[in-house]
């Protein structure tokens, strides 16, 4: 809360820097009244002690001044009753003037715990030593979609490999050394970038990602020789935080680094008003940015790595506390801590009543 309070809202600096001159003004003006008449015009030195007290009372800056932090800090302190961790009066202020949010997908509105519905090998390659070569690369990822890979293949006894010179591509995949041969697995913005997408595997991704799935890629240097499709499941608070959001006159936009299917699938189910997807972390910086551009302001909520710069750039960045990267939670303004998006208009609330205080 100390902390919190160190980034002093913008009504709470205009109150400080009034004081600073109200303050000794009153004062000066409350001790000529108390000695001057009686000095220059003989008056009765009880009378005008007097009448200087009332003046103190009566133009006394502290009910201004001591409300204004004690307004802000209770603030502060109703949205950690509420899980919601807010890191300075100034993003609390700043809360009802929200007329933009972007989200990101996995984790934020989604679960973030995928899970593999489909696979086929191509090329004739035996299935198993596929799964066997992109297991080895997904294990060494905490993405979510590579975790889904990694536990399919453990439930079913797939042995993994030794990988060297293991690297990963955001917002692509991965890559490494397996056998003195390397193997990429990455999404669909990573075999495009290859030039390893045939018309007809094209299709058959197509439809996968209609069905709101999420699908990665093995290859070689050659061509592609498996895909991955896994699925997430919608968090059940996620429609009902957008609905309350719309309500509130804030309009929503999704920003993924999934498939532009996925994404406007799954912002349909929730009733997202925009969908972007296929977006790399610079990518999301830029869509801030251009809403920022439209002199809005822009509340930004994430909880992975490739968020942190759209959190860093938003006048709100709103991370998700539990699942959040430590990164995310860092760099983002407000923090909530149960990852309930419900949260959000509860703060936007929450910091319309507050100024209405103040």
């Amino acid at each position: 809360m100390e902390a919190a309070q160190s980034t002093k809202a913008p009504t709470q600096r205009f109150v400080d820097k009034f004081a600073r001159i109200y303050t000794p003004t009153v004062f000066a003006f409350a001790l000529a009244i108390a000695i001057l008449p009686p000095l220059l015009m003989d008056g009765e030195w009880f009378n005008w002690i007097y009448k200087a007290l009332v003046l103190l009372v009566i133009a006394c800056p502290c009910a201004l001044v001591i409300s204004t932090p004690v307004t802000i800090v209770s603030g502060l302190a109703a949205a950690a009753r509420m899980g919601i961790l807010v890191k300075g009066g100034v993003y609390l202020e700043q809360g009802r003037k929200l007329e933009w949010l972007a989200l990101d997908k996995t984790g934020t509105i989604t679960h973030g715990k995928p899970a593999q519905t489909d696979f086929f090998s191509l090329n004739g390659w035996n299935e198993r030593d596929v799964r066997s070569l992109a297991a080895s690369l997904a294990v060494r990822s905490d993405h979510p979609v590579s975790i889904a890979l990694t536990n399919a293949a453990k439930l079913e006894g797939i042995e993994l490999r030794n990988v060297e010179n293991f690297e990963a591509l955001p917002g692509r995949g991965s890559k490494g050394v397996i056998d003195a041969k390397l193997y990429h697995l990455g999404n669909h913005r990573l075999i495009h970038e290859q030039g390893r997408c045939s018309d007809d595997l094209e299709a058959r991704l197509s439809t996968l990602e209609a069905q709101g799935k999420t699908v990665i890629m093995l290859t070689d240097e050659q061509s592609v020789h498996g895909v991955f499709a896994v699925a997430d499941t919608v968090k059940e608070s996620s429609y009902q935080a957008i609905t309350e959001l719309h309500a509130l006159g804030i309009k929503t936009i999704m920003l993924t680094g999934d498939n532009v299917h996925t994404a406007r699938a799954i912002a349909n189910q929730v009733g997202i008003d925009e969908a972007h997807g296929d977006l790399l972390p610079e990518d999301k910086l830029k869509a801030i940015e251009s809403l920022l551009g439209k002199a809005v302001t822009v509340g930004m909520v994430g909880d992975g790595i490739n968020d942190a710069p759209a959190l860093a750039i938003s006048d709100i960045g709103f991370a998700m506390g539990a699942t959040g990267t430590g990164t995310a939670i860092e760099t983002a303004d407000v923090a909530l801590m149960d990852d309930d998006l419900r949260k959000l208009p509860r703060f936007v609330r929450l910091s319309r009543n507050t100024h209405s205080i103040l």
